[in-house]
């Protein structure tokens, strides 16, 4: 009897340990996430925070750099060592109309180490600056890039290639009716060019609204949803291009090439997705390690009505789609304008390759208390997923925006954070200024 009681005593002990691991597991993910206290930042809307900034953080093998509004609309810069935790922040001379949420900022190091800016653009005049010397936060004069087409800027965003020349997106014209426009940055002449003054054509009847990639190969991937009208609703399908030539040829993904520009009836689709899905537009996209698509989003698929995120991805010569089925809550779509939305657009990290790529979304959901959140697959057809909140507080309706450059590089995850609201059709709400704060954290894949 007594070594039956004392055998009930180990199971017990054992069972109370088992129960206990989860809580040290979880633990241990906990102290590997860090936080990084920047400044404060204007918090009346989500235009510090919005999806399409690329970047809203960018580093180079020794410096990270960060850019975001101040309560002033005034565009701070600042940089750190990426070995310490000490912001050096500058309040620049310019400011930007903080209150339209679409005038976000993008930044990018070049090669030399000079930092690009470009800010405060919806349907409005390009606004552009680069660093006076490498590495500095004290920026030139505004600065033309070519001179033309430059009159009615929308989602400026920078890209860097493996050579260290840049490129530089945007939409020229509005919603229904505006080109993606292309420029390529020489990193000899220091000067910009044209490469593309209209590479989707919508034809005067739709818009295409784009998210791009640049792979460590340098490709450029460019994948978008053509909307119908202004109102959201009429987003549909998803289209793909790519461009081996630093965006000067286009073809697909079987290396057909396209003629320019691409049109509805000419562009290849990842998937075929109707009007009134509540598919949203601007949303992640990567590559694998050997440059294969991936695209992050969501919809609601036919018969129910819950969006959820979905991952389309290129993999043995075919478009796949996988659903991550973790939502509960139904929403819709609709409308002009930014929209108050009670889950983020996503972004996506990938490692690997194929059907065996490692996977991290980003995102944050109203459902798990709108803190930055990620979805981690070992492989992209893995049954089981793990869901992480990687905040310590509610974000309101942040979406994340992260350091493509470090990931790249080190696969370490550096990811901008900042408690933000957004009113419906571009509403402000009267707040003080909240937190800027990076989150450091390394996915184990």
């Amino acid at each position: 009897m007594i070594r039956y009681i004392d055998n009930m005593r180990w199971v017990h002990w054992l069972l109370s340990l088992c129960a206990f691991l989860p809580l040290l597991v979880n633990a241990q993910r906990q102290q590997d996430i860090a936080e990084i206290a920047v400044g404060p930042g204007w918090a009346k809307n989500t235009v510090n925070t919005a999806v399409f900034r690329k970047n809203s953080l960018v580093s180079n093998d020794s410096l990270q750099f960060i850019a975001y509004y101040d309560d002033g609309g005034y565009l701070v810069l600042g940089k750190r060592r990426l070995t310490g935790n000490d912001w050096q922040l500058k309040r620049t001379a310019y400011q930007g109309n903080a209150k339209d949420a679409h005038n976000v900022i993008s930044i990018m190091l070049d090669g030399a180490g000079y930092l690009h800016v470009a800010w405060d653009h919806h349907n409005g005049r390009l606004r552009y600056a680069r660093s006076t010397t490498p590495g500095s936060l004290e920026l030139s004069p505004e600065l033309a890039m070519i001179g033309r087409d430059e009159r009615a800027v929308t989602y400026p965003e920078f890209f860097r290639m493996p050579n260290g020349n840049l490129l530089f997106f945007y939409r020229d014209g509005g919603s229904g009716s505006g080109n993606l426009v292309i420029n390529n940055y020489d990193l000899n002449r220091m000067a910009w060019s044209r490469v593309h003054t209209n590479l989707i054509n919508g034809e005067g009847k739709r818009n295409a609204y784009w998210q791009a990639y640049v792979d460590d190969q340098g490709t450029v991937h460019v994948s978008w949803v053509w909307r119908e009208s202004p109102d959201v609703a009429s987003n549909h399908d998803m289209a793909y291009a790519c461009s081996k030539d630093a965006g000067v040829t286009w073809q697909n993904t079987q290396g057909v090439a396209y003629a320019l520009p691409i049109t509805a009836a000419t562009a290849e689709y990842a998937m075929r997705i109707p009007e009134k899905s509540e598919l949203i537009n601007q949303t992640g996209m990567s590559a694998d390690e050997r440059g294969n698509p991936f695209i992050a989003t969501y919809w609601r698929s036919a018969g129910t009505t819950i969006p959820q995120y979905k991952i389309i991805y290129f993999a043995d010569g075919k478009w796949n789609t996988r659903s991550l089925d973790f939502r509960s809550s139904s929403f819709s779509l609709s409308g002009h304008g930014t929209k108050e939305i009670p889950i983020s657009r996503p972004q996506l990290l990938v490692k690997g390759h194929g059907n065996r790529a490692a996977v991290c979304v980003l995102f944050r959901d109203k459902e798990r208390g709108s803190f930055a959140s990620v979805v981690q697959l070992k492989h992209i057809n893995a049954k089981k997923y793990s869901l992480l909140d990687i905040s310590k507080q509610s974000l309101g309706s942040w979406e994340p925006s992260y350091d493509t450059e470090l990931w790249r590089r080190k696969k370490q995850l550096a990811l901008f954070v900042q408690q933000t609201e957004q009113k419906d059709g571009e509403g402000l709400l009267e707040v003080p200024p909240t937190a800027v704060r990076v989150i450091q954290w390394t996915p184990k894949f």
